[in-house]
């Protein structure tokens, strides 16, 4: 009589399983082979161990799939099998050697039995699979059954949709099958699957699997050269993306496969381009893409994508978050706009398109720029590289980007001086309305030196519209008077503080002359 275990089987390294020889020789061809080798190397040594040890690493599904194959074995070659254990039990089998040659019916046979009635089963059996295969991926993906599982799906995809070529699927899937597998299998699949009519109907249920699988299925449909609808597909992508967006602990899990998912999506999205994807739509598989860690090619070619349509954008597209929201970065991710409008100045001027988009582009950015302005991490240099960014002639006037600087100025109000004068300089005083001009000389927070140099630029521009401007009875030219000092008019009603009157005072560069307007004494 044998005893009740004389075999231990060490799993992993970490679990033991005491069973008995004879019980699991019969069904486990690798097994029997290795209990042989051991008797043999203890014959010639001494003898035999009562107990023989055998260590197995990375066995399929852990200490789970071998209690399911345990169980097998001891219950006479029975056991449960459905859509939840197959995958797993099937890689056990192969590993195992669980072959017809040990015995009839054993476990390889009724797992590629039931394969079979799923691969031309019902949608959701296929899908199920498909999510046990997670568990044994690498031992499931070697043997081919993911392969075969996705070529199932793809079918059921075809024949409910235009999203694939159902004929060159349906060879391909016949194709991949073992001869084991293929033996009794129908000609072709008349079942359906319960969907909608969309071409999308199958988003949701592929969004359950894991980001290994979804990265077989790209390949798979890339390899066998199924005439895919590219777009679709990238649709896909990005929605499989946007719903792990909840599971944060899973990307960071994965965070390599879903890098690669999120490359791969820029590429379709890249592929389809404009025609397909509206700028607001483009600013939104941005937000979603930049969750993940997209590569320096791909993030430049969606952000040149983007910005060459960057006249279409509104104020709501360009405010997009910075990652963390640190000091360092601000609020709003403005290097991003930057880059943005760098892209759309390169192309129109390569185009020299009509003036008036780079008009409209200018009223936007002016918009954007009073909008981050409160934000008390936005640096002196983002304002700039922002507000900088556009030609002289994408403005016809400059008193958003005054208006911009004021909400700065009021929000920092810890600016050094030299900040307070670098900010300014990104004004075009001569494109300024004589009533901004005016506020901005009475502006306290604005330098003297800067309101000065305002007021000076405004005059000089009205003067080169009015050459010749007589005041007292005198006739004289505006820019020089008969001491041959500039002559500053100052408009009345048009006040300017103290400290800047004293300033020009004290300088004596300049004849002070008030008038009621530049036309008086013409």
């Amino acid at each position: 009589m044998s005893p009740v275990y004389d075999l231990q089987i060490n799993l992993n390294g970490q679990y033991n399983f005491f069973l008995n020889q004879d019980v699991i020789s019969k069904y486990c061809g690798s097994l029997r082979k290795m209990i042989k080798q051991s008797k043999k190397k203890g014959n010639k040594k001494s003898k035999p161990p009562e107990i023989i040890t055998i260590e197995i690493d990375d066995f399929p599904g852990g200490p789970d799939g071998f209690e399911l194959v345990s169980r097998f074995c001891y219950s006479n070659g029975e056991i449960s099998i459905d859509v939840s254990n197959v995958s797993t039990l099937y890689s056990c089998s192969v590993i195992l050697g669980m072959t017809e040659k040990l015995c009839s019916s054993n476990l390889l046979f009724q797992t590629e039995k039931f394969l079979r009635e799923v691969l031309y089963g019902s949608w959701n059996d296929i899908l199920l699979c498909l999510k046990n295969c997670e568990q044994v991926f690498l031992h499931a993906d070697s043997y081919g059954l993911v392969d075969k599982l996705i070529f199932a799906a793809l079918t059921k995809i075809s024949r409910n949709s235009d999203v694939f070529s159902s004929s060159s699927l349906s060879s391909s899937f016949a194709s991949s099958l073992s001869p084991e597998m293929a033996k009794n299998t129908p000609e072709s699949d008349k079942r359906s699957v319960s969907c909608g009519r969309s071409n999308e109907w199958w988003f949701e249920d592929m969004s359950s699997l894991s980001p290994r699988i979804i990265l077989k299925l790209i390949k798979i449909t890339g390899a066998y050269k199924t005439n895919i609808k590219s777009l679709v597909l990238t649709k896909f992508i990005l929605h499989y993306l946007k719903t792990k967006l909840q599971d944060k602990s899973e990307v960071m899990r994965n965070k390599l496969e879903y890098s690669d998912l999120a490359d791969k999506a820029v590429k379709g999205v890249v592929l389809a381009g404009e025609n397909a994807f509206s700028c607001r739509k483009l600013f939104w598989v941005l937000r979603v893409l930049s969750s993940f860690s997209l590569s320096r090619e791909s993030r430049s070619g969606l952000e040149t994508l983007i910005g060459e349509m960057l006249d279409q954008a509104t104020l709501d597209d360009l405010l997009i978050s910075a990652r963390g929201g640190s000091r360092e970065s601000g609020f709003y991710n403005v290097d991003l706009v930057i880059r943005l409008l760098r892209v759309f100045v390169k192309k129109r001027e390569e185009e020299e398109s009509r003036e008036q988009d780079m008009k409209e582009i200018g009223r936007l950015i002016d918009k954007y720029l009073r909008e981050i302005s409160p934000d008390q991490n936005l640096k002196v240099s983002k304002f700039l590289g922002v507000a900088e960014s556009l030609p002289d002639s994408a403005r016809d006037c400059f008193d958003g980007v005054y208006r911009a600087i004021d909400i700065y100025l009021q929000s920092h109000p810890n600016l050094t001086p030299q900040d307070r004068t670098k900010i300014c300089r990104c004004l075009n005083y001569k494109k300024l309305t004589m009533q901004t001009c005016r506020q901005l000389a009475r502006n306290p927070k604005i330098s003297p030196d800067i309101a000065v140099q305002a007021l000076k630029s405004k005059c000089d521009n009205q003067a080169n519209k009015i050459p010749d401007v007589k005041v007292a009875n005198k006739s004289f030219s505006c820019r020089y008077s008969e001491e041959k000092k500039p002559v500053l008019l100052h408009l009345k009603g048009f006040e300017i503080s103290e400290k800047i009157a004293e300033r020009l005072a004290s300088r004596g560069r300049y004849n002070w002359s008030v008038v009621d307007s530049f036309r008086e004494g013409l």
